[in-house]
């Protein structure tokens, strides 16, 4: 049996690089629409990968956001919510160690993942309630939430881009 890397499923699934790090494509958006003064799909899905190399950095969304595990090494997602408080979830399928299925990203929440083991990548399905749209996708970089969270300088070094142009 061919072992599947990363490459396998990012051809094999259409994925494009994502602006907050990793790859990723929409898989569905419903046909339910909320109403109000710019309709909103009820949800959308996308699939996501990332490399241990990779990092999904600190932004954050108007909706919740639900993360499954598919495949591959488990995933940390980092979130900084909006008391302040930084804690880590674990996506994967290993109890043991403290992993879940799936997770939820509460709206407003500040957030971003990573990869724990090397040369690996961890393939997660998320879906979006109300359904994403650009226009609430809100990217930092350090200097922005170093003057928020100057408490939790070590993970927003390594969690946010060093300026906007993603550098």
């Amino acid at each position: 049996m061919i072992e599947k890397n990363a490459q396998y499923w990012i051809t094999n699934l259409g994925l494009l690089p994502h602006p907050e790090g990793g790859y990723y494509k929409s898989t569905y958006a419903s046909d339910a629409v909320i109403p109000g003064i710019k309709e909103r799909k009820l949800f959308t899905s996308i699939y996501f990968l990332l490399g241990s190399n990779d990092i999904s950095h600190f932004h954050r969304l108007k909706s919740d956001e639900l993360w499954y595990f598919h495949g591959g090494s488990s995933l940390t997602v980092h979130v900084i919510d909006e008391s302040g408080e930084y804690k880590e979830m674990k996506l994967g399928l290993n109890f043991e160690k403290g992993e879940v299925p799936q997770v939820l990203v509460p709206k407003n929440t500040i957030f971003g993942s990573s990869v724990h083991e090397e040369d690996t990548f961890s393939l997660v399905g998320c879906m979006v309630s109300p359904g994403f749209d650009f226009e609430d996708f809100e990217l930092f970089d350090q200097e922005e939430l170093l003057e928020l969270y100057p408490q939790h300088e070590k993970i927003i070094r390594k969690m946010a881009y060093q300026s906007k142009d993603k550098s």
